[in-house]
């Protein structure tokens, strides 16, 4: 029986709790959402604290303390259908956890070798195949024990992924997005003065699928997880294939290097003090940056439209998205990043009640 027949008591109960408005949709997520979430991000950081590796365990915890909004952010998309919602918070903070982990071993330990990261990233690709048997995900680094940390955080998302219904229809996009997001992680931590040309040389056949987009702009999309999040939560009900063909559409490039961009736009002070690659260092004027990133707002909300029946979850991302980078504190303290907080004043009162939820936000967390 499908969620939306008329029949079904399930269906009731999900158009009773579902957040009509932005401001039912910001209640659910503070009141029911994020301590669900809070609750996932304390279990992670027990398990973590029991690593047995030292450097292992110093960038598992690290990556929860400091990334921790990762987590939060995707975790929107678990407001939205309340039969979900555990389900969903487990499954998002869990490959969330597993992105931000990997990245802090990729980052901030000694090695620059692909190989070594492309071996760790096997666990993000097999996180949303539940039927794949598990690698030794460490094999290049010398196998140190992280007490099966990492092992269970697959584990988690593949148990969760196998309890949506409609995951066949999104699953190849999920994989597409999986494997671009680790191919960008790859190249972007190899040595500095290779990044670029293999970046660059790396996006060149996608240029006739994305005119529109400079090669950084098509890394920065690669680098969202926000898409797979969008995906779980269509998969949680039966979804046709042209859904998930245009919600792939609106997020990859849009939504995801609209993310991306904001994210590596707040941070250009702090990478260049520490030597991190920042792809809004690619364009060649800081106008020119916010011009584009402008483009990225309308081109993100243009294709929401057409994300019949619910528009609105990926609308409210959306204004989320200026919300929670242009309000972070980084902004004001950078001349050049400051006047892009002109994005929020013109996309109206509901970005500017988002920009206020996370203020409050950073107060609460």
């Amino acid at each position: 029986m499908s969620l939306f027949d008329p029949c079904n008591d399930q269906e009731v109960q999900l158009l009773t709790d579902s957040p009509k408005t932005p401001a039912q949709f910001l209640v659910r997520l503070f009141r029911d959402v994020l301590p669900i979430a809070r609750q996932e991000i304390e279990r992670w950081t027990s398990l973590a604290n029991e690593i047995p590796d030292e450097t292992l365990r110093t960038q598992a915890l690290a990556s929860l303390q400091s990334k921790r909004f990762h987590a939060d952010g995707g975790c929107v998309y678990a407001a939205v259908n309340p039969l979900f919602t555990d389900s969903l918070v487990r499954l998002i903070v869990a490959l969330q956890t597993i992105s931000d982990y990997l990245d802090n071993l990729c980052d901030r330990c000694e090695s620059l070798d692909g190989a070594d990261f492309d071996c760790l990233h096997n666990a993000m690709r097999e996180a949303v195949r539940p039927e794949a048997a598990h690698s030794q995900y460490y094999a290049l680094r010398g196998n140190p024990s992280d007490g099966a940390y990492l092992d269970t955080l697959v584990s988690t998302c593949q148990e969760e992924v196998r309890q949506l219904r409609g995951y066949a229809s999104v699953r190849p996009y999920v994989e597409w997005l999986v494997e671009r997001y680790c191919e960008l992680q790859v190249h972007k931590h190899i040595e500095p003065s290779e990044r670029t040309a293999t970046l660059m040389a790396w996006s060149t056949p996608y240029e006739k699928t994305y005119p529109d987009i400079h090669w950084w702009e098509f890394a920065a999309a690669s680098g969202s997880t926000l898409g797979m999040f969008a995906m779980f939560l269509a998969a949680t009900e039966d979804v046709d294939e042209l859904t998930a063909e245009k919600m792939f559409q609106a997020y990859f490039p849009w939504i995801g290097g609209l993310h991306i961009l904001l994210d590596y736009l707040i941070d250009l002070d702090e990478d260049d003090v520490a030597g991190d690659y920042n792809f809004v260092q690619c364009y060649p004027q800081k106008d020119y940056a916010r011009a584009r990133i402008k483009w990225f707002v309308e081109q993100s909300l243009g294709h929401v439209e057409s994300l019949i029946p619910r528009p609105r979850i990926h609308r409210e991302v959306v204004r989320g998205l200026l919300g929670m980078y242009l309000s972070d504190g980084k902004v004001k303290r950078q001349p050049d990043v400051r006047p892009t907080r002109r994005l929020v004043l013109d996309s109206g009162p509901t970005t500017w009640m988002y920009f206020g939820a996370c203020v409050l936000y950073r107060k609460i967390r």
